[in-house]
């Protein structure tokens, strides 16, 4: 009886250590904000946002031509203007290669690091994430007036993004290596645990996909060895139309790397069935 108590004692320990220091096992951001754009050569913008909690936000706005000036013969228009929600670890620095990727697309992007991440200011958390990429929306349609928006997260990211878009109604959403909801991934990583019980932070996916009337890209690696394959599989099911589906190659976190030309070649093929192909300004001689 004693041993058994002290079992009881133990589990109910551990119960208790991951309600309370819960955050410390689902954000794990970085403060140094090592490099910029410009290392990879593209220019970019601070941006600073304040959220509704005036919170101060940091952010870089890449844009999609790189003329030295507006308006040079044969710039490029952006097809849209991306918000681009990242992960749950690290900061916008360690997305360098991603917005060589949406540059490469034709895409402006606002990339935004959430409260307690990197330069902003703030701490983690759910709400915190969603404040944040509310206000990187509202910039890049009242600040940047941007006529097209797509929403684009990564992994928790994608949460993130999914909320917006039921909010602010965007031209497009893509979801990348993202899980159905925290309660989710939860109950499979500690299944001797009651953690769907014991999940304080909930990032639905899954209960808000439905009702996104929006153009949804969802996109999931076999590979994935943190959020398993099929919760993009759920995602795309509970997804009403227009939606698409790509599976893709290579882990988690370089599945879009490892993926190459067959990545670039379906993001492609959403955009312009859905925005339409990318144009240019005409030069001086109108064409």
């Amino acid at each position: 009886m004693s041993v058994l108590l002290w079992i009881l004692a133990a589990y109910c320990g551990v119960c208790v250590l991951l309600y309370v220091f819960q955050s410390r096992f689902l954000f794990f951001p970085a403060a140094e904000v090592a490099v910029t754009p410009a290392a990879v050569g593209l220019a970019f913008e601070d941006v600073w946002l304040t959220t509704e909690m005036d919170e101060r936000v940091h952010g870089w706005f890449v844009p999609c031509n790189q003329a030295d000036s507006p308006g040079a013969t044969g710039e490029v228009w952006p097809r849209a203007t991306v918000v681009f929600c990242h992960g749950n670890g690290g900061n916008i620095s360690h997305r360098l290669e991603t917005l060589q990727v949406l540059h490469r697309l034709g895409l402006a992007t606002l990339i935004l690091d959430y409260p307690g991440y990197g330069r902003s200011g703030g701490s983690p958390g759910e709400e915190a994430c969603y404040r944040a990429a509310r206000a990187a929306e509202r910039y890049v349609r009242e600040v940047l007036g941007a006529e097209r928006v797509i929403l684009w997260g990564r992994s928790l990211g994608g949460a993130v993004a999914a909320r917006i878009a039921a909010e602010c109604s965007p031209d497009a959403l893509v979801l990348e290596s993202t899980f159905t909801s925290v309660p989710d991934m939860a109950q499979e990583l500690y299944p001797w645990l009651p953690a769907r019980i014991l999940a304080r932070f909930q990032f639905d996916t899954l209960g808000r996909i439905g009702g996104i009337a929006c153009p949804k890209l969802i996109i999931h690696s076999r590979g994935d060895e943190i959020v398993p394959y099929a919760h993009g599989e759920r995602l795309y099911a509970a997804a009403c139309e227009p939606k698409s589906f790509q599976a893709i190659q290579g882990g988690h976190n370089d599945g879009f790397l490892a993926s190459g030309g067959a990545y670039l070649e379906a993001v492609r093929g959403f955009l312009d069935r859905h925005l339409g192909r990318q144009e240019r300004a005409p030069g001086p001689d109108g064409r």
